[in-house]
């Protein structure tokens, strides 16, 4: 299977480039399963239902959240009505809709998308990350009760998502990092078959502090005084992610291929 996962849109910018290019890339690409992180694509904090469907209907065969999934109220109801969005595994017991979603491809294969919340350096004490995923994928095995399975780690230290990556290697077809809004240099294929990626980055402007027009975080980081809300920074985005093409007999890694396209970013395209 060819796979793709964009990072965390940004705000209108990000929901044009997605709009503009990722039916393009589908076809051109010829992906079989597209996941975008959209927890940022509403002003830059959460996900309305109403931009969650723009990202649908271009092209996203499955949404992401993470720490923002409910700063837009009608998410609450709205991730419980679309099967295609995944909400933190490991985020409040009582939470609404579901840390991970079993999709079929538009080739008929069945796709697992898990999500889960880092702990380190994060603002709230979400629960063991780990282990929540270490049972999801027990229970549904790829080459058995699914043919690929996609894991968006949203965590902030690069430590604990290299640490994921190997604990999951070889029980997905990747594990990929958002949330920091920038992009690594570290995508491979681990030992046992999985394709890792620290932080896929973001689709957003990147002249700017992660998404944000520069102004107002600089004044923060120079006085350490707020005068203004953060605002998405509105030029050209950057789609960046990771492109994965599995094995079709075990759900496993054969080719790894970082993504940024347009923007300000350095472009790379996938054979």
């Amino acid at each position: 299977m060819r796979l793709l996962f964009l990072g965390d849109v940004m705000g209108r910018s990000g929901r044009k480039a997605i709009s503009e290019r990722l039916m393009r890339l589908r076809t051109e690409w010829r992906l079989d399963f597209v996941v975008v992180n959209g927890e940022n694509a509403t002003g830059g904090m959460g996900l309305s239902a109403g931009h969650a469907k723009v990202l649908l209907e271009a092209g996203a065969d499955c949404i992401t959240l993470g720490d923002h999934a409910f700063d837009q109220r009608d998410m609450l109801s709205y991730c419980e009505q679309e099967p295609r969005i995944v909400r933190p595994l490991n985020f409040a017991k009582m939470a609404p809709g579901k840390g991970v979603r079993v999709i079929k491809a538009q080739n008929g294969k069945k796709v697992l998308v898990a999500q889960a919340l880092g702990q380190v350096f994060m603002k709230k004490p979400f629960d063991d990350p780990f282990s929540a995923l270490d049972g999801t994928l027990r229970t549904a095995p790829m080459g058995g009760a699914v043919d690929a399975v996609i894991v968006d780690f949203h965590a902030e230290a690069t430590s604990e998502k290299v640490a994921m990556g190997h604990w999951l290697d070889g029980r997905a077809s990747m594990v990929v990092g958002t949330h920091t809004h920038i992009p690594t240099a570290d995508a491979q294929i681990l030992p046992r078959g999985t394709a890792h990626q620290s932080d896929a980055g973001m689709c957003g402007d990147y002249n700017s502090v992660i998404g944000m027009q520069k102004d107002e975080p600089l004044r923060r980081f120079i006085t350490g005084m707020n005068k203004e809300r953060f605002t998405p920074a509105a030029d050209e985005a950057t789609l960046c992610g990771l492109f994965v093409e599995t094995d079709d007999k075990t759900g496993l890694a054969k080719e790894v291929v970082q993504i940024r396209v347009g923007g300000r970013l350095q472009q790379s395209v996938p054979a």
